[in-house]
């Protein structure tokens, strides 16, 4: 069901025809203050709405009004707060739907239900005395992906052709001035009718937040949360790489949950570090392996580990073997800063660390097991990076049209000179890969700062 919301709703809901609208006064408010982490997202957003609030500017300047502005970005990055701060900064009937409510079993009733949607809100808006609304398509790849791609069914057309020709008929003299916002995460799928100029004017970027942006949305959801003084939000931050806001979110949320089940009356570091490990992997699983199978995933975790500290100092945030998921264990790495761009010798110490744990099994253990599986399919990922970027002997080169004998060949060089490496500074340091997965073996899980002082113990350079 669609919703008819009144300038900054966030939780009021209503049905389609003849569904009554909330009040304002019911209806909490969103602003742009309130959304952390989209700075220029929210820039850009801010200065296409002037153009709504500011209707005689744009008469008189002979503005074509913008009918439309796309929202395009990953899941849980804020598009559907942005959408609805956008109607409370514009002072805006809000009116939200889904793009599958629209697609149905029976042709027309789509295109029906569209033409009802614009209908409903204008009539909500003169209801309110509002001169604006705001119509928030979610999901609209549903509605408004390529055309003729379902040839068994021309519902989906019918129903996309009936939002272009709504679109059209949107002027900045009609008596309520509707703005069109929608969101995706697919924009590559949409019809390129759907996204030219005079429909959806305006494509807003929406993506993850960087590390300030983290920290913002953390202060954010930790503002009505008992914080520990031991918490600091900016190695939090750090530790959340490539999270989206809805993410951090829940990890605050997790942290709280954990800090109420051991009745401690404020959240400590210890709950948000133990939150993040969820987030990322899920609960702890009951069922834990032999005794055997404890040592092997302690060495392999410890190689893990060892070399990541070793090549990037700093780097290791937590090892554990303690079974999350489908991981029997893990070491979890957090960049200093946010990495955009690889260089090759960054790729190539990726590749030394994902080999690291089967070839500490190798050393110790004198056998691999299947434990490694998904670190070998990295590493291979890691060396077609390398030669998609033209970093390998080979130059630049199209992978599509190079040979398959070649291809391995390189594979297999990048893969082998990486195991010589690591292979080395295990062997190197074969004491003190001993003795940290003895430790890990105790205490099943411990610190970064935990494993730098076992380095720095035994003097490692």
């Amino acid at each position: 069901m669609w919703q008819l919301l009144s300038q900054g709703n966030i939780d009021g809901i209503a049905g389609t025809a003849g569904a009554k609208t909330v009040s304002d006064k019911n209806i909490p408010s969103v602003s742009f203050e309130e959304i952390g982490g989209q700075e220029s997202a929210k820039k850009e957003l801010i200065e296409a709405l002037e153009f709504v609030k500011d209707i005689h500017g744009v008469k008189h300047m002979g503005i074509r009004a913008i009918k439309g502005i796309l929202l395009s970005g990953p899941p849980g990055t804020g598009k559907t707060m942005l959408a609805k701060a956008a109607a409370c900064y514009t002072e805006s009937i809000f009116v939200a739907a889904s793009g599958s409510e629209f697609i149905e079993m029976y042709a027309g009733l789509g295109a029906k239900r569209v033409r009802n949607l614009f209908k409903e809100a204008r009539q909500s808006a003169r209801k309110n005395g509002k001169k604006s609304v705001i119509i928030f398509i979610d999901e609209i790849d549903v509605l408004g992906s390529k055309r003729g791609q379902v040839s068994s069914h021309m519902e989906y057309d019918q129903t996309l052709n009936q939002l272009l020709v709504e679109m059209d008929g949107l002027s900045i003299d009609d008596e309520i001035q509707i703005l069109v916002m929608a969101a995706t995460n697919r924009e590559e799928v949409l019809d390129p009718a759907l996204l030219r100029p005079g429909r959806f004017d305006r494509i807003v970027k929406v993506d993850l937040p960087d590390k300030d942006g983290r920290l913002k949305i953390l202060r954010i959801h930790t503002k009505n949360k008992p914080l520990a003084d031991d918490v600091n939000l900016e190695q939090i931050a750090r530790e959340t790489f490539r999270f989206s806001g809805a993410h951090l979110e829940n990890l605050t949320n997790e942290a709280a949950i954990l800090a109420f089940r051991e009745n401690s009356m404020v959240i400590k570091m210890e709950h948000f570090m133990e939150a993040i490990d969820k987030v990322i992997m899920g609960e702890k699983l009951d069922r834990k392996p032999n005794r055997q199978e404890m040592k092997r995933i302690a060495v392999h975790e410890t190689g893990h580990a060892l070399v990541g500290e070793i090549m990037n100092p700093g780097s290791v945030a937590a090892i554990t073997i303690t079974s999350r998921g489908k991981a029997l264990g893990y070491v979890r790495h957090n960049p200093e800063d946010d990495i955009y761009l690889m260089t090759k010798d960054y790729i190539e110490k990726q590749i030394n660390v994902a080999i690291a744990g089967s070839i500490a099994e190798d050393i110790l253990l004198k056998d691999r097991s299947t434990g490694a599986c998904n670190d070998f399919e990295q590493a291979v990922k890691y060396a077609k990076t390398m030669l998609a970027a033209g970093m390998t002997e080979l130059g630049v080169v199209d992978e599509s049209t190079l040979p398959k004998e070649i291809l391995y060949q390189e594979i297999s060089k990048i893969l082998s000179n990486s195991e010589k490496i690591v292979r080395e500074i295990l062997e190197k340091h074969l004491e003190l890969l001993e003795q940290i997965s003895e430790e890990l073996i105790i205490s099943e899980s411990f610190s970064g700062e935990k494993l730098r002082e076992l380095i720095s113990l035994y003097k490692v350079a």
